[in-house]
C-alpha cells in the first residue's frame, strides 16, 4: 500500500545512524547517496518481532539481486545500538544494519503505528512496518515508492521490491548531451 503521508518525489529525510551490520559507522544517507543508485529503508518493529527477524533474513538471501540493481537494503532497529549488534551477530547481514533507540528515522518517515498512546509507547504493540525505496541518483536522496503494513505481517514482498527498482531503472532518461545514447 501506497503511503499517504510521505508522498514520491519528495526529498528523504536525511539521517545518520549507528551501522552494526557491512560498512562505515556510524552511516549516513549522504554517504549511501555518493555509493548506490537505490536505497530500501525498512522500518522495522522491535527487536523481538519475528516478522522483523524473518523479512531481513529473506532480504539477506536476495542482497545479490538488489547488488546488480545497484542498491543496498538498510534495514532499521528501533533498538539501542547493543540490540541491533546483538541481531547482527545472530543473523550475520550482508548489509548495513541501523540502530535508531531514539526511533528518529522512523519519525522523519512517518511509520505508521496502531492502538494509539499505547501503541506509542510499545514498539512490538504498536508500531507497524515500512518500507521506503529511496532513488539517490541526484544530489539529494527522493523518495520513490512507500508500503506501510497495515498489520505486523504485512509487508512487501522481495520481488516487489525488486521489481519497483527495475522498473524505476527502466524510466531514467539519460542527458545524451552528457552521455553517449
Amino acid at each position: 500500500m501506497s503511503s499517504p503521508d510521505l508522498d514520491s518525489g519528495v526529498v528523504a529525510p536525511s539521517f545518520e545512524l549507528p551501522n552494526v551490520g557491512i560498512g562505515p559507522d556510524p552511516l549516513s544517507l549522504d554517504r549511501v547517496v555518493d555509493t548506490v543508485d537505490f536505497a530500501v529503508l525498512l522500518l522495522l518493529r522491535d527487536y523481538h518481532c519475528p516478522k522483523c527477524k524473518n523479512q531481513v533474513q529473506t532480504l539477506a538471501e536476495e542482497a545479490r539481486q538488489f547488488a546488480e540493481l545497484n542498491a543496498v537494503v538498510l534495514p532499521v532497529l528501533p533498538e539501542p545500538v547493543e540490540r541491533a549488534a546483538d541481531w547482527q551477530e545472530q543473523f550475520d547481514l550482508p548489509f548495513p544494519l541501523l540502530a535508531d533507540p531514539d526511533k528518529d528515522i522512523a519519525d522523519r518517515y512517518d511509520q505508521p503505528t496502531r492502538y494509539g498512546k499505547l501503541g506509542e509507547l510499545h514498539d512490538l504493540i504498536g508500531r507497524l512496518p515500512e518500507s521506503v525505496v529511496l532513488d539517490t541518483r541526484g544530489d539529494d536522496a527522493e523518495v520513490v515508492y512507500t508500503y506501510e503494513g497495515d498489520s505486523p505481517g504485512d509487508r512487501p514482498e522481495v520481488g516487489t521490491l525488486l521489481d519497483e527498482i527495475d522498473r524505476l531503472q527502466e524510466t531514467f532518461v539519460y542527458d545524451c548531451s552528457l552521455v553517449d545514447c
